[in-house]
């Protein structure tokens, strides 16, 4: 069973915390559905990968091609994984379900704790997903460096 880590993020925007997790997770060999609520969002989020360090570069389209089964991380508004993902971002306060989280080896919440709204459905997503029984850890940048701070529904 997986588990879901929520990204509180107070120093660095999402288009510096998303590649660096997208980084680490193709290290891992996962494919990567980015999840968000907002086509214009990610379409941004794609010029930001594509402006990326070249010696750094993550292969990735966005949804709605004839290739989306073969984007190793795919960007997307919808809820199913065309691209066979192992592991699901979840941006902009897109949902995630207890399912997924179950069936994937990680699923991650981003979400910008400078912003009420995020914050409040961060919560909301916390409440709900935990409640519901999945695994989840809460990790924080705000001291400088990613530290957990919270998990709940997690093995000893």
């Amino acid at each position: 069973m997986g588990a879901v880590y929520f990204y509180h993020l107070t120093r660095n925007l999402i288009d510096v915390t998303l590649p660096m997790l997208l980084g680490k997770a193709a290290q891992a060999g996962w494919r990567v559905l980015v999840r968000g609520s907002n086509q214009t969002a990610l379409e941004q989020l794609d010029k930001t990968l594509w402006a990326g360090p070249a010696d750094s570069f993550l292969a990735h389209g966005m949804a709605g091609g004839a290739h989306d089964g073969d984007q190793p991380i795919l960007l997307s508004t919808a809820m199913d994984t065309p691209n066979a993902a192992q592991c699901i971002m979840a941006v902009h306060g897109a949902d995630l379900t207890v399912e997924e989280i179950a069936a994937k080896d990680r699923c991650c919440i981003l979400f910008d704790g400078n912003d009420g709204d995020a914050l409040a459905r961060a919560r909301t997503q916390w409440k709900e997903l935990t409640d519901a029984g999945a695994a989840a850890q809460y990790w924080s940048e705000e001291g400088g460096r990613w530290e957990k701070k919270a998990e709940k529904n997690t093995p000893e």
